[in-house]
């Protein structure tokens, strides 16, 4: 069995720092330290493999109203703002309600293609990788 856990996983959601600047505020998601951000697009009536990573952590950050989120056995409809924290080795799945959303994805961890294990998925891809 490979070990993808390399890199330092923080056991629970880092803290989010806000700072007030005169043209308005900031919120900060990782204050230096090492993650990988994605952009992720869903486009309607799509949505992820139930899936889980041994070697990162995620934090999920909805953009816009209505993504289904699901993390372990809690499945939310998410407002636009919403943060979600996924440890390593917990299914979760993001869905579209029926047109496109977006979430914005910050890992913590090793991120590797290989470390995804597909507990359920759409497209019929492997359960290890890809």
């Amino acid at each position: 069995m490979t070990n993808f856990a390399t890199k330092p996983i923080p056991d629970e959601k880092p803290e989010i720092v806000w700072t007030h600047r005169p043209w308005g505020q900031q919120k900060q998601y990782a204050y230096n330290q090492e993650c990988t951000v994605t952009y992720i697009v869903v486009e309607a009536d799509h949505r992820l493999s139930l899936q889980s990573h041994s070697g990162r952590a995620e934090l999920w950050i909805a953009l816009d109203d209505g993504a289904i989120i699901q993390v372990g056995d809690q499945i939310t409809a998410a407002k636009a703002g919403d943060e979600f924290w996924i440890p390593p080795n917990t299914k979760h799945r993001l869905s579209s309600p029926g047109y496109r959303i977006r979430v914005l994805e910050v890992g913590f961890g090793n991120w590797k293609q290989e470390d995804i294990t597909r507990y359920e998925d759409d497209y019929n891809r492997p359960v290890k990788g890809e």
